[in-house]
Formats: C-alpha cells, sequence, structure tokens
C-alpha cells in the first residue's frame, strides 16, 4: 500500500510489485483455498481465547512518525490489556510484507512472521489472486457492526472485492490545498484549476508518475475530461483505456508548458511538492492524505495558511485495511488486533489531528450516544474540513490495472514531450 504506505500513504514501485505478481502466478497454482479460512475458532470469543499471549508482527508504512506513535503508544497498550503483544515492522512498501509472505509459504512454512500488514490496493489484490490472506474472519469481529455494510468505500479495495479478507482501518480522501495568502480566490473544479494554472504559469505542478499522489491525479484529469466518475467504467479494459485516457494525456500536453519549469521536470513525489509549496514556488498542492496536513502545517513543513481547496464535483477516495496473511503464526492474536482497531474507542483516538488524524471507517449512526459524542468533539482543524466536508460528491477508486496503464501512458507522451 499503501506506498507502503497504503495507497492513501504509499510509494509505487514497479519493480516490487512485478516480484510479487511473479510470486502470486507461482502461488496460486498450488495454494489450497482451505489454508486461508479460520474454521478453527467457533466465534470470535474462542479467537480472543487462543489470542492470549500471542505477540502479533504489524507490518506496516514506517516513514509517518504519527502513524507509528500512535501504533506504539496507544494501540500496543490497548492490545496488551488483552493479552496480545504488539510488534510494529517498518517498510517502506508494503509489497515488501507480501513478498516476505509468498516466499515463505513457497518454502512450506505455516508459522509465518508475517502476522498483520496494513494494505489496500495492489498489494491486496496480488495477495487474493495468490491466495496469501486469510478470508472469511471479519464477519466474526465484534466491532464490524458499527460500519456500514453497504459502504463502498469498505466494501472494494480499488476494484477488488474485500470478501472478509481485510478489516477496515481507516479512510483517505484525494484533496488539493492552496496557499491562502497567495491565492485570493481557489478553483471551484478541477477545471477551474488547470484553467488557473495555465494563467499563473510556473505556479503549478503534481508529481511524476509513478509516485502515488501523481498517479491519481492523472486519474483525476481522465475522469474530469470524461465528464465525471460515473462516466467511466471501474473495470479495466484496452477498449475502456483507448477510449478515455487520450483526452486525459492530451489535456497534460497542453498543460506541461504551463507548469512550475515549464513542464521540463516534474516534482519526484508528494514531499517534493510539498516543499515546493512550503517554498513558495508553487501555490497549489495535493494529497491523497490530508489528514497529514495539520500536522505538517504545526511542524511547519507547510505553511500556516495552507487550506484546503474543494472541488465541486467531488474526489476520489479509498480505505485501508488490515489484512492477515494465510500463514500467519500469531492469526487469533492478528484477529484481536483488527477488532481493537476498529473500536469506537481507538477510532477516536487515531481521529484526533493531535494523535494521527485518520477518517474513522465507522458509520455515525450505528454508534451509541456517548462514541458518537466522541467524535463530534474531537478538535477541528483550521487547515482540514471534517470529512463529511472533505468527502463530498467522492467517488470511489477506479480498477488498480488503470494505474499503470495510464503511468505508461503518460511517461510516453507527457514526460518525453
Amino acid at each position: 500500500m499503501t506506498r507502503h504506505r497504503p495507497l492513501t500513504r504509499r510509494r509505487s514501485r514497479r519493480v516490487t510489485l512485478a516480484s510479487v505478481a511473479a510470486g502470486a502466478m507461482l502461488l496460486s497454482a498450488c495454494a489450497s483455498g482451505a489454508a486461508i479460512e479460520t474454521a478453527e475458532f467457533a466465534d470470535f470469543d474462542a479467537a480472543l481465547e487462543a489470542a492470549e499471549g500471542q505477540t502479533v508482527d504489524l507490518w506496516m508504512y514506517g516513514g509517518d512518525e504519527q502513524g507509528n506513535a500512535y501504533v506504539d503508544e496507544e494501540l500496543a497498550p490497548a492490545a496488551a490489556e488483552l493479552g496480545v503483544t504488539l510488534r510494529r515492522v517498518p517498510v517502506t512498501d508494503t509489497a515488501d510484507a507480501l513478498n516476505r509472505v509468498l516466499n515463505e509459504q513457497q518454502a512450506g512454512r505455516q508459522d509465518g512472521s508475517v502476522d498483520l500488514v496494513w494494505v489496500n490496493g495492489p498489494t491486496f489484490s496480488t495477495g487474493r489472486q495468490a491466495e496469501a490472506w486469510r478470508c472469511g474472519w471479519t464477519e466474526m469481529l465484534p466491532n464490524m457492526e458499527f460500519t456500514d455494510p453497504e459502504d463502498p468505500l469498505l466494501t472494494d479495495d480499488f476494484g477488488t472485492p474485500v470478501e472478509g479478507c481485510e478489516a477496515p482501518w481507516h479512510k483517505a480522501q484525494f484533496s488539493y490545498f492552496y496557499n491562502s495568502e497567495t491565492v485570493a480566490e481557489p478553483p471551484s473544479s478541477l477545471p477551474e484549476l488547470l484553467e488557473w494554472a495555465e494563467a499563473n504559469p510556473g505556479r503549478f505542478s503534481y508529481p511524476a508518475p509513478p509516485d502515488f499522489t501523481g498517479s491519481v491525479f492523472l486519474r483525476e484529469v481522465m475522469i474530469s475530461q470524461a465528464g465525471g466518475a460515473e462516466e467511466i467504467p471501474l473495470e479495466f479494459s484496452e477498449e475502456n483505456f483507448d477510449e478515455y485516457s487520450p483526452a486525459a494525456i492530451e489535456t497534460l500536453e497542453a498543460l506541461a508548458p504551463s507548469l512550475w519549469r515549464e513542464g521540463a521536470t516534474y516534482p519526484r513525489d508528494e514531499q517534493a511538492l510539498n516543499q515546493l509549496f512550503n517554498d513558495g514556488q508553487v501555490d497549489i498542492g495535493m494529497t491523497y492524505g490530508p489528514a497529514r496536513l495539520t500536522e505538517l502545517v504545526d511542524s511547519g513543513a507547510l505553511p500556516d495558511s495552507t487550506r484546503i481547496m474543494p472541488v465541486e464535483e467531488g474526489t476520489v477516495g479509498n480505505a485501508s485495511f488490515l489484512a492477515i496473511p494465510a500463514n500467519a503464526q500469531d492469526a487469533a492474536g492478528a484477529m484481536a488486533v483488527a477488532n481493537l482497531a476498529m473500536s469506537p474507542d481507538q477510532q477516536a483516538i487515531k481521529a484526533d489531528p493531535e494523535v494521527w488524524g485518520q477518517f474513522t471507517v465507522l458509520d455515525a449512526d450505528r454508534l451509541d450516544p456517548e462514541d458518537r459524542t466522541r467524535f463530534e468533539e474531537l478538535p477541528s482543524s483550521p487547515v482540514v474540513p471534517d470529512y463529511a466536508e472533505l468527502s463530498g460528491n467522492a467517488h470511489p477508486e477506479l480498477d488498480f490495472d488503470w494505474v499503470p496503464a495510464l503511468d505508461e501512458a503518460w511517461r510516453e507522451s507527457v514526460a518525453r514531450r
């Protein structure tokens, strides 16, 4: 994931994902569907009893200091009260975690070293193809009752059905932000943003794909040029790609001369774009992790005048999940942690901007009044509006196969311009 970071915070690495895919093809031929079921636990109470004394290795993106601190200082102590030791294993990309799982499965290990993974998008999809994830376990988790079973962000992960193979953890929303001291009237739609960029040469840019944030921007341009998210099929096909991608590529080719450094070079990633924004070289930025903007402003990594730029047509959103490998040694403990992480208590703690600021996966209408009040009383941010406002008119992610296809088209036509 993310980058990874899951796809809310993940760097894209083609070589790593290619090696994961190769491992998936090898394993899919010999994997046993029975190996990923959780029939050994009659119910969650039985799993909780088996979890006591287990050590759960949670593999997750290690580059998010707030996320690391939340797991170490909040989630791990709460897990300890259940008799479970939660150990965070930092990685630069969660494809590394899936590679470890596939390698251990290929070697016949049933006591895998990966118990839980912060995951979404391509890593989850590839793991499903290889039957690398346990499935059918999330329905046992008591805290699933607080989520909306019809929420499309929780039922599909970049076009891959979740089907009980990962537990929701938090949500993300692709967002634009601007410097309110230099942009008096920010654009209110993506077409207006492109017009603004052409009218203000050199003051806008986006990360070069395959950086995750840059890739999302390509998809948003394609959706906009098609007339809206409802106009593009979620499923990828060569026919769909040939119909909808040319307008996006042509738009970005025409935009390039108006970009920072006239499009001769692009920021390598979201962090590099943030640096340009903080240095005053560009006036508008973008992120799939708006929850982190408050902390970035507080730390001085972004200026105090940073504000979210809502767009009328909405933007793409997704969710991050926790997945359990099929051969996890401490699967019961992993189930206990996943349920704990979804509890109203932990979700409220994690949603606090001063802790991590991640958007909850829980449905407020399903919470009791006391828990609902906890979310309502969370401190507000001068930078980021609440999730309900931020996700207005949001649309789900396209099937992940759109991503590498668009990235390649951009490299061939825009980057080589």
